[in-house]
């Protein structure tokens, strides 16, 4: 039986407290939704942080630190630190994103190509100087990256770049479907990015809002790995909020499991991954 990796984003930097009041905005907080999501079946969890007293956004490192130790005390769930690092104030773009990976944990986000943010008036900036210096500094720092993304051109990109060999075996790709402006989360638009990159490579979906039970479902089909989680959606069904990141999990797990698969333990995870 094949088995799929479940990756959660718990928090996010889109999300606010008045569309969902029990989104994790301390370091505390963080590592508790991340712990019941990996009871609940998560293999990974996609950590971005948040002023613990104001939940804005932030990029501080030691807020990162925190929810990494936190984290670690609770459970072996392999770790992915964003370095979008998205709209904050920085002196040096390239190296204050990259503080993340300094952590040393089994993963870092690394966005590839540029995309104009439709819900609010933001550019997401990804120049190939940037993929470049991540790829090399994860390589250097012995991090998985996850590579990010977000339109077909993305993904056109993404796999020059694994042709090139920039990326330690096996390359793992996270198609983003349904952030506007990038790709529509639509299943015709996950069987075109798909093909866009290598045949026998690990890859997950996640699907912004409406799109995510669709697309998880699809991908689980197609023998990808999938991502939930509060960033991406805090909806159950129309109108019915989640009550917590763990229930998308284990509406994922069911999914994964009535099409007769396997939900992949950390242990599988570092296996497809090929972390040690």
């Amino acid at each position: 039986m094949s088995k799929h990796m479940i990756t959660v984003a718990v928090t996010g930097s889109v999300p606010t407290r008045d569309q969902h009041p029990g989104l994790p905005h301390t370091p505390a907080e963080i590592a508790d939704a991340t712990y019941d999501c990996y009871r609940a079946g998560a293999a990974i969890v996609h950590i971005h942080v948040r002023d613990p007293e104001t939940g804005v956004p932030t990029y501080r490192l030691e807020l990162f630190r925190e929810c990494v130790e936190r984290i670690r005390d609770k459970c072996d769930i392999l770790i992915n630190l964003t370095t979008s690092g998205n709209n904050i104030p920085r002196k040096n773009v390239v190296e204050e994103r990259l503080e993340p990976v300094e952590l040393g944990t089994e993963l870092c986000s690394l966005d590839i190509g540029s995309l104009n943010l439709g819900y609010r008036p933001a550019v997401f900036q990804n120049p190939s100087d940037w993929s470049l210096a991540a790829a090399q500094r994860m390589r250097e720092r012995g991090v998985k990256p996850e590579i990010e993304v977000f339109d077909m051109g993305h993904a056109w990109q993404a796999r020059a770049m694994i042709e090139q060999g920039l990326f330690d075996d096996p390359p793992y790709v996270q198609i983003c479907m349904g952030v506007r402006w990038g790709i529509e989360g639509t299943p015709e638009n996950l069987l075109l990015m798909r093909k866009q990159l290598p045949a026998d490579i690990p890859w997950s979906v996640l699907g912004v809002g409406r799109a995510q039970l669709p697309l998880i479902t699809m991908a689980v089909i197609l023998g990808g790995h999938v991502r939930v989680g509060f960033e991406d959606n805090l909806y159950l069904r129309k109108g019915v909020l989640l009550e917590s990141n763990a229930q998308m999990v284990e509406a994922a797990a069911n999914i994964i499991q009535q099409q007769q698969r396997e939900v992949a333990t950390t242990t599988d995870a570092r296996q497809i991954l090929g972390i040690n």
